[in-house]
């Protein structure tokens, strides 16, 4: 076997190409509603908000994933409380929880012996290690993200575009924002073990971004955006395997190479349509 194609003869190169590639989906349907709302600090504050949790679980001998479920959980909900009745900005909110969230999480890591290597996966994943048990949980998220997708789709696009016309046609927006957060925790939780709290958003914004370049139509964006983390997970697992690089790290920068070409190319598009139509001669001459 060619020395490229060798690592898809194992199974565990094969787990992680299936596991990061059901992540990769998550992530294409909730990105492409955070580059459409800007909702990208919510992500990243939601990836360190779990850290409470995946520590805890940690130091406690719990199922991490678990740990950080509950973590993003109790953050969402907090983040939800905070917007409804404090006086406080959406954005100041988020800021205040992500610092008091990741203050708690490294006091919680601080107390267990074993800090530097469970800091290593906590913070960058471990996609190598997914199990059968962690693909079916995988899937049964993406499914869960899809079905809610679908659901509130007309409720997204009403409350992204005009939240009164959203009241209007009943379709309450205040529901639709939670139900995006939900989303979202349920995106970073998925992608918690892939790529770590630290890269999550790489995963979540760029392939939505590197989607968007090419159509403003939302399914096609989502689609576009899977596409292109699945490539990216590929991509960043052959280049852990042959250049010896971190796993998680190598996805996050594959995909964000990827929303790089892909801008480049559609700009570089453009602009030969724009000159092949000054080029034209004008019929009216």
């Amino acid at each position: 076997m060619h020395s490229t194609l060798a690592p898809f003869a194992t199974d565990f190169f094969l787990r992680a190409l299936l596991g990061g590639s059901l992540v990769a989906v998550i992530c294409g349907v909730v990105g492409t509603w955070v580059v459409i709302r800007g909702m990208a600090f919510l992500g990243e504050a939601m990836g360190h908000g779990m850290l409470p949790g995946v520590a805890l679980a940690t130091v406690l001998g719990a199922p991490v994933l678990l740990g950080a479920a509950v973590s993003a959980a109790i953050m969402s909900a907090a983040i939800g409380v905070l917007k409804r009745r404090g006086r406080l900005s959406y954005d100041t909110s988020i800021g205040l929880l992500f610092v008091a969230m990741l203050s708690l999480g490294v006091i919680i890591v601080s107390h267990s012996r074993s800090f530097a290597t469970d800091a290593t996966a906590i913070l960058f994943g471990d996609i190598l290690a997914i199990s059968a048990a962690d693909i079916a949980l995988l899937a049964g998220a993406g499914a869960v993200t899809v079905a809610l997708a679908a659901l509130f789709h007309r409720a997204f696009v009403a409350a992204a575009f005009d939240p009164r016309i959203a009241r209007t046609l009943g379709l309450r927006p205040e529901w639709a924002h939670v139900a995006l957060v939900g989303l979202v925790t349920i995106a970073v939780v998925a992608s918690f073990q892939a790529v770590g709290t630290l890269l999550v958003v790489g995963l979540l914004l760029a392939p939505a971004v590197a989607a968007r370049a090419w159509t403003a139509h939302i399914p096609l964006i989502m689609l576009g955006a899977a596409g292109a983390g699945v490539l990216a997970v590929a991509g960043g697992l052959l280049a852990s395997w042959h250049w010896g690089t971190a796993a998680g790290a190598s996805i996050s920068a594959a995909a964000i190479a990827l929303a790089a070409l892909s801008s480049g190319a559609r700009a570089l598009t453009a602009r030969s349509a724009r000159s092949a139509r000054s080029t034209q001669p004008n019929p009216a001459a």
